[in-house]
């Protein structure tokens, strides 16, 4: 009599065929999906699909304006490194966080204070966590910040399209989109 289970390995038996088709988040070679952001006010939308449309731009995701990581080190991370990724032709960084748009100017403004990143990056605000949804980025933070929030990450893109992702597995951790290592990968 024919077995199943002694013709095929126990790992193949019950695979789901939802399981490849569901789309966990963003990807190298996609595009960012057109959806309007918000810079410094309601009134100033932000398209990043055509932000992004000719030369390197990275978009860095953080999950919360004013947070100790997200102030400390990660945004900062890339400040500082600024000039290297200049070098490598980066010219044009865009900061989105789940917030409201003037919560995210004052950010940057506290951020970049007396520095001259603040031609290069712009803080960008996601209002009702759209843009970061359609990357599959948004994870619930309700706990710590009262709502959906953005994943940690860093995306590079060429042409507007994504080149390199760094997105942190645990959502908050400064690791994998810590500045050096994005650059070391640019």
């Amino acid at each position: 009599m024919f077995s199943l289970s002694r013709s095929l390995p126990k790992s193949r038996l019950f695979v789901s065929p939802l399981r490849n088709a569901l789309r966990t988040y963003v990807a190298v070679g996609e595009t960012l999906p057109s959806v309007d952001l918000y810079e410094s006010s309601p009134g100033n939308a932000v398209n990043l699909a055509e932000e992004t449309k000719s030369g390197k731009t990275i978009v860095i995701g953080a999950p919360g304006a004013f947070s100790p990581a997200c102030s400390g080190t990660h945004i900062p991370g890339f400040v500082k490194n600024l000039r290297a990724f200049n070098d490598k032709g980066y010219q044009r960084f865009f900061v989105v966080s789940v917030n409201d748009p003037f919560v995210t100017k004052n950010w940057g403004e506290y951020l970049l204070h007396h520095t001259v990143a603040g031609q290069q990056i712009r803080f960008l605000a996601d209002t009702n966590g759209e843009f970061t949804r359609e990357l599959g980025l948004l994870f619930d933070a309700t706990k710590v910040f009262g709502n959906e929030r953005s994943k940690r990450y860093a995306l590079l893109l060429e042409d507007g399209t994504i080149t390199k992702a760094f997105i942190e597995p645990d959502n908050t951790s400064v690791d994998v989109s810590e500045a050096s290592k994005v650059l070391a990968e640019a």
